[in-house]
Formats: C-alpha cells, sequence, structure tokens
C-alpha cells in the first residue's frame, strides 16, 4: 500500500514534482495494483461475492461485475445507514457516509467512506502544492482569504455521520493539523470555518480577509459560485463590516462564541484608518475591479470554473481586475479525480490529469451528435438509474487506453464500497501527462431538457446561453445567474429560461429594479432567438419542422432570486460549501420560487433555422 498511499512532506516541492512524475510515468501498472489491492480487501463483501466467488482476478472482476448506478446500490448503503455491518460493501470500516451536493439529481447521494479515504484526500491536496508553487512564487510571503463553508451533520439510524465531503475534511484532524506550508496559511481561523451558520461565518471570514488584506495573496471559494455570493454578501454588508474594523468589535448578531472569539482575536482593536480605506473602495459607483482594489497583493482567484460554473467567468472576471483565474481539482463525493497540472491557463482550456492510485477508473464511450456536442447513449442506465448491462454493447476502457478527442463517461471501483460505479460525468480527453490521460470535464449526464426527443445538456444550454450574451453585453447589461426547465403546462411544451441581470458598474440593486424591465422587448427576444439558434439540430428539428416545442421564453427575474434559489436548496439538505446553481430544475417549490420573481417575460417570435443532416436525409 506504500506505493498507492506514498509518504512525502508537503514543504518538500521537489520532492512532490518527483512524486507526480512516478505516479503518471507508471499510470497502467498503478492502476493495476489499485484493482488488485480492492479485491483482495473486498472480495468478501456480500456485494461483490454475488459477482465473485472467492479470490478474483481483474479479468474475472471486468467480466462479472456489473456497471451499476447509484439505485443498484442504494439497499446496500441504506442497511449501512441502519446499522448492519460495514462487510456488506467494505472490508474496511465505514466511518461516515459522504452526501453529495443534492442540486442536480435530486436527493443527496450517500458514499461509504473510510478513514483510510481521509488519508488519500489528503495525499490529494498535498500534491496541490507543488504543482501551484511550480507555476506561482512567493506565496511563503503571505496568505490566502479562501470563504470556506461547512454543513451541520445529520446522524444516520445507525450512528453513521452523513455530511458534504468537505465538512467531512474541514472538520477532520487533517485539516485542522494540517502542515502550515505556504500554501495552507489562511485568513480565516478554523473557528469561523467550522461555524454551522453560513452567514455568520461569512461575515466574520470576511472580517477577518479585510482586516488582513496587505497580507492576501490569493482569493479563492471552492466553486466560482460561492465566491460571487461572497462578493454580493459583501455589497450588502460592508459598512457594517467597515463598523466592526472601526471600533474592533464584532456584530452582536455573530452569536457563535468560538467564531466570534477568533475575529476578535483577529481584529485586535480599534482600526478607523483601515474601515476608511476600505469605505472609500466601497463606496465607489462601480465595483469593477473590486478584488484587486481590496486585496492589492492578490496574485490569482482560485475556484473552479469549469462545467457548469463557466457561466461566471466574466462575472468574476469584471470583479477580479485581470487576475488569473485559476482552477485546481476535479473531485466529487465518490471520490477525488485529478488535478490541473497547468493552473495558468485560460478557463476554457482547463483539462485534469487524474491520479492513478485515487480509484480504479473505466470509461464508457460516448458518441456525439452533428453539432459536436457530447450526445449521450443511454443503454446502460435508465431513467431510474439502474444497471441495463445487457442492452449496451459498449466495452469500458482502461485509464489508460483512452483516446485524444473521445468522449467518456466515468466509471470508478473506489477502496470503500463503490465498484464498477457511473459518476455520471462525461470527459473529454485533451492528452496525457507522461502515461497518465488529462481530461476537460464537459457536464453532468443527467441534466437535461427535453420536451420531445429532443435531449439538451449543461453544456449544450451553457454554450447556447453564451451566445445570447453578446446581444445584451454592448448594452451594459450582465447575466450574473441562469437556470431553466421544461414548461409542459403549455401545449406544446417549451423550455423556459431564468435570468437574473445586473447593470455592468452599478451595484445599486434599487436601481437595477427600476430599470431592467424597462428594457426594449425585442433585445430579449433577439436573446430567445439567440439561445434557439445556438441549441442542436434535433431542437431546432423539433420547432421548426415537428413543431413539437413551443417557442423558446426567457423570464427576467429580479435581483437577489439566485440567492433565494440557493437559501431554498439549502433548507432542503443542500451544502452551501458544495451548492452549485442547478441550470435545470424540476422541483416545484423551486420553480415557485423562481417565477413568484419574474419582472419580464420574453418569446423566441421565429424559429431557429433547421435543414436535416446527411444522416436524416438518408433515412
Amino acid at each position: 500500500m506504500e506505493t498507492l498511499l506514498p509518504r512525502y512532506d508537503p514543504n518538500d516541492d521537489k520532492a512532490g514534482l518527483e512524486l507526480w512524475d512516478a505516479i503518471t510515468s507508471n499510470a497502467g501498472e498503478i492502476q493495476q495494483q489499485v484493482l488488485s489491492e480492492i479485491l483482495k480487501q473486498n472480495n468478501k463483501t456480500e456485494y461483490l461475492t454475488r459477482f465473485l466467488h472467492g479470490e478474483a482476478s481483474g479479468e474475472d472482476f471486468r467480466k462479472n461485475v456489473p456497471i451499476v448506478g447509484y439505485n443498484d446500490i442504494k439497499s446496500y448503503i441504506e442497511r449501512v445507514c441502519h446499522g448492519e455491518p460495514s462487510h456488506i460493501i467494505s472490508a474496511q470500516t465505514i466511518t461516515e457516509l459522504l452526501t453529495s451536493s443534492g442540486t442536480s439529481g435530486g436527493k443527496p447521494k450517500m458514499m461509504p467512506s473510510t478513514a483510510e479515504e481521509l488519508e488519500r484526500k489528503t495525499l490529494f491536496y498535498n500534491l496541490l502544492v507543488p504543482v501551484i508553487n511550480k507555476y506561482v512564487g512567493g506565496l511563503d510571503q503571505g496568505k490566502g482569504m479562501y470563504l470556506l463553508f461547512v454543513k451541520p451533520e445529520i446522524t444516520t439510524p445507525g450512528g453513521l455521520m452523513a455530511r458534504p465531503v468537505l465538512t467531512s475534511y474541514y472538520k477532520s484532524q487533517n485539516f485542522r493539523s494540517r502542515p502550515f506550508n505556504k500554501y495552507n496559511v489562511y485568513t480565516s481561523p478554523d473557528d469561523t470555518i467550522l461555524c454551522s451558520d453560513s452567514k455568520q461565518s461569512m461575515f466574520a471570514q470576511l472580517v477577518c480577509g479585510l482586516v488582513e488584506r496587505h497580507e492576501v495573496l490569493r482569493v479563492g471559494a471552492v466553486f466560482a459560485s460561492a465566491l460571487l455570493r461572497a462578493i454580493k454578501f459583501l455589497e450588502s454588508h460592508w459598512q457594517e463590516l467597515c463598523s466592526n474594523i472601526r471600533t474592533g468589535h464584532v456584530s452582536d448578531w455573530i452569536t457563535d462564541e468560538a467564531c466570534r472569539n477568533a475575529v476578535s482575536l483577529v481584529l485586535g482593536g480599534p482600526n478607523p484608518e483601515l474601515a476608511d480605506l476600505i469605505e472609500s473602495q466601497c463606496n465607489k459607483e462601480s465595483w469593477e475591479g473590486i478584488i484587486k482594489l481590496l486585496w492589492p497583493k492578490t496574485k490569482f482567484i482560485e475556484v473552479i470554473v469549469t462545467g457548469s460554473m463557466a457561466q461566471y467567468i466574466p462575472t468574476l472576471e469584471f470583479y477580479s481586475g485581470g487576475l488569473p483565474l485559476i482552477s485546481t481539482m476535479y473531485a466529487s463525493s465518490e471520490c477525488y479525480f485529478g488535478i490541473n497540472l497547468n493552473p495558468l491557463c485560460k478557463p476554457s482550456q482547463v483539462s485534469y490529469t487524474l491520479l492513478p492510485n485515487m480509484a480504479y477508473f473505466e470509461f464508457l464511450p460516448v458518441t456525439k451528435n452533428g453539432d459536436d456536442a457530447a450526445s449521450i447513449q443511454d443503454d446502460v442506465t435508465g431513467n431510474n438509474g439502474s444497471s441495463q448491462n445487457s442492452h449496451d454493447d459498449r466495452k469500458p476502457v482502461a485509464l489508460v487506453d483512452v483516446k485524444p478527442g473521445h468522449y467518456y463517461e466515468l466509471v470508478v471501483t473506489t477502496f470503500t464500497g463503490l465498484y464498477r460505479y457511473r459518476v455520471e460525468d462525461i470527459l473529454l480527453v485533451t492528452g496525457f501527462h507522461k502515461n497518465a490521460p488529462q481530461f476537460r470535464f464537459i457536464h453532468r449526464k443527467n441534466v437535461a431538457l427535453s420536451i420531445d426527443t429532443d435531449k439538451t445538456s449543461e453544456d449544450d444550454l451553457l454554450n447556447a446561453v453564451t451566445q445570447a450574451k453578446l446581444v445584451i453585453e454592448p448594452l451594459g447589461l450582465l447575466l450574473t445567474e441562469y437556470t431553466s426547465y421544461a414548461d409542459t403546462c403549455t401545449i406544446p411544451g417549451h423550455y423556459a429560461l431564468f435570468w437574473e441581470l445586473t447593470i455592468k458598474g452599478n451595484n445599486n440593486s434599487d436601481n437595477n429594479i427600476k430599470q431592467l424591465p424597462e428594457m426594449e422587448d425585442d433585445i430579449m427576444v433577439k436573446c430567445c432567438h439567440a439561445v434557439e439558434e445556438a441549441l442542436d439540430s434535433v431542437y431546432r428539428r423539433c420547432r421548426y419542422k415537428d413543431k413539437s416545442i413551443g417557442a423558446l421564453e426567457i423570464r427576467v427575474v429580479s435581483p437577489g432570486t439566485f440567492d433565494a434559489l440557493m437559501d431554498h436548496f439549502v433548507s432542503l439538505g443542500s451544502s452551501v460549501n458544495q451548492y452549485k446553481t442547478p441550470r435545470c430544475v424540476t422541483s416545484e417549490g423551486a420553480i415557485r420560487l423562481l417565477d413568484e420573481r419574474v419582472v419580464g417575460r420574453f418569446f423566441s417570435q421565429r424559429a431557429p433555422f433547421w435543414e436535416p443532416c446527411r444522416m436524416e436525409k438518408l433515412n
């Protein structure tokens, strides 16, 4: 196991880069070691004995163990939740269950985790350090203002903790006793991060970040949406934050004692000069470049900007003052997958190198349609996420055998009790580092709009919305958030998009509320048409020829609507830290919340252009 969980000093960048070379150069051999170790440990679990009888080879595993979805293993996980022993699915003791964000696929899923898996995640984080330090120097001369949050745990009937993966890590001793190398020093004291009240935690972390503004060398959050939410919070609370700094007194509504004490220590005492300086920046009419103005030594912004987070890149660029946007890692509740070895690349070029010692990886080939967008064959997994292997003739591909330029769906086998599990992420191979492939995250497989035979993925929608934004940007308008749903109340049904807009350079939400409904109708109608023109040929055929889909609609909502949407999902069990705005919503409560805040409705007034592709002509 030493080769699978190697030890190294995270303060030693040279050793870290050498470890990277060793891991990626021997990717194939390490993958075989990983599978061999997983089978050696777990072949007598109840789950695997259904398919393997005693010791088994990797060939036996791939031949006999089915590729599955969550519903196929849900009953096993629920049994563990209710107190049955871990060896149902894992030879190692399951110490907790990690919950998914629960916003793209309905209710949160629960993934088993073990003490050893925490060590694997810690190694993963440590391997980030030499990569960043290779490209950005001097990080040991200051701190990071990272806005990190936890969510209160729930206890299962069997006594296990169930919580989001990041909450698990931040509450672990591994995080609290992390080596304070030049990448692990934050302006946020641990007790502000561990405050379970997200509003108190946000306020406390921003106070600390502002007080130590001249020590901040990097700003970040896990997802781009979380950082933008922090900026919106700052817009609403900067006067109170400055009052805390001016007086040296923490606001009375910060009642979490540990959090309050931590902030008081950072404040130290009254600092009216600093409060005046921050007020002068926040009081400007435009907040363009506000991150660079408030934290002038910042070298980069670290947030995930791939997948659905790409929507936030223009808004982040507006606030950042030209700072690089770094997207470092690709991970999920199931497993930590890969790291971006070229962190200063453009957001659109981010690829992640999968670490072959994290899990055993397989890849289901995915076809793409004529418009070059990934189109998933649904032969293996039905609408309920169950396995239907007998109807699928696709053969999974090993990690080292994937081909550049090809799309794949990720399948993972972990040390913790997931066997040939479909993560439902679609990835594009962009190349190799040594012998380890590099992937671009494309979209979540199960996020789609559909009215008829059309299937619009999250990535398709993002591309279409990006084209529509070109209509409004010259007018000084920014699209800050969007989501959608398939409105089948009309006949035929149609796509409804909810857009939250703001006026560029205007941080006065009252003015936005007054001005946005007065926009010219024809501008928004052009946006509707631009979205439709950018959607795939199946959608356009349904609109133009079959007339089975109605005109696309954009519903402009009032400022603050998507904050309310997040609050709604958090109240239902989502994690603030892991929350991602769902690009398609199906919840009646969420749709009702959005509809109550609509200030303008606009429809496309003509069907998009369409002509049969060659395949359709032949048919």
